[in-house]
């Protein structure tokens, strides 16, 4: 088993348990008890785990509610996501390679992407290609994985190695949340992967975020401030928290959006 694989079923005993014992998990994987050490520090620094004598613990954060399906958040806020995943359709020519990773903000993007020429289009969301696919203008790669229901996205090692065998001209993600503290953030710790594959892996990367993810608590973080070029929000975003970023050093673009309920 790869350190990866062994790393990402660790984390999924974490979240179904809440804590896991050195021990336990040297036998259970068949490596030293120094390995499953630095494999808990590793979840440590992620900000997943906190290590205590025989083991390690689920931090709180990580105990924080589930997002609502993927095909339910595709309806909240809806005219900002589209007024968003319009402009970034403005970011993306002809026969260039993009990556967007699954989601309900990237299922906006995907909407105007579509009419782009002889793009090829790589993600690991099953609506976001089923989107695409309604048009021929376009070649669209679906990464292949575990799938994960409640977001129609495939995650997993598998998923994150192939990602990291293409090279992209830019990549669209959604985030949970942004702050100027934890950087950009995902509500699954197998998405923050893939996102951080992707993140590696593309030349341009733009985050693609209403204004209801600014200083949005989130699980955990798939990229600090420095690693994306651009972010694509609406007017409705908090203008102070957005000079600072780009006091950062990241580039944003504000699309003006009628206001709708929440």
């Amino acid at each position: 088993m790869i350190v990866l694989e062994r790393r990402n079923k660790i984390k999924e005993l974490l979240l179904a348990q809440g804590s896991v014992r050195v021990a336990d998990m040297a036998r259970l994987f068949a490596v030293s008890e120094e390995t499953i050490r630095r494999d808990l520090g590793q979840l440590e620094d992620a900000g997943l785990a906190a290590k205590n004598y025989g083991g390690a613990m689920l931090v709180e954060e990580a105990r924080l509610p589930l997002q609502p399906p993927v095909q339910q958040r595709k309806m909240q806020r809806l005219t900002e996501k589209d007024a968003l995943g319009r402009r970034a359709r403005e970011m993306v020519q002809p026969d260039q390679v993009v990556f967007l990773d699954a989601g309900s903000t990237t299922w906006c993007v995907a909407r105007h992407l579509a009419s782009v020429p002889q793009l090829r289009v790589i993600t690991n969301g099953l609506t976001v290609a089923e989107e695409l696919a309604r048009s021929d203008n376009n070649d669209i790669f679906l990464i292949g994985g575990k799938l994960i229901k409640k977001s129609m996205s495939i995650v997993g090692p598998k998923a994150e190695a192939e990602i990291r065998q293409y090279s992209a001209d830019v990549a669209f993600l959604g985030a949970a949340g942004i702050s100027l503290a934890k950087g950009f953030t995902s509500s699954d710790i197998y998405e923050a992967e893939v996102k951080k594959a992707m993140v590696a892996a593309a030349q341009r990367v733009v985050v693609v975020a209403d204004h209801t993810k600014f200083q949005r608590p989130g699980l955990i973080a798939f990229s600090d401030l420095k690693h994306v070029d651009t972010v694509i929000t609406s007017t409705q975003a908090d203008t102070a928290l957005l000079a600072k970023l780009e006091d950062r050093g990241v580039s944003v673009i504000q699309v003006d959006v009628p206001r709708e309920s929440t």
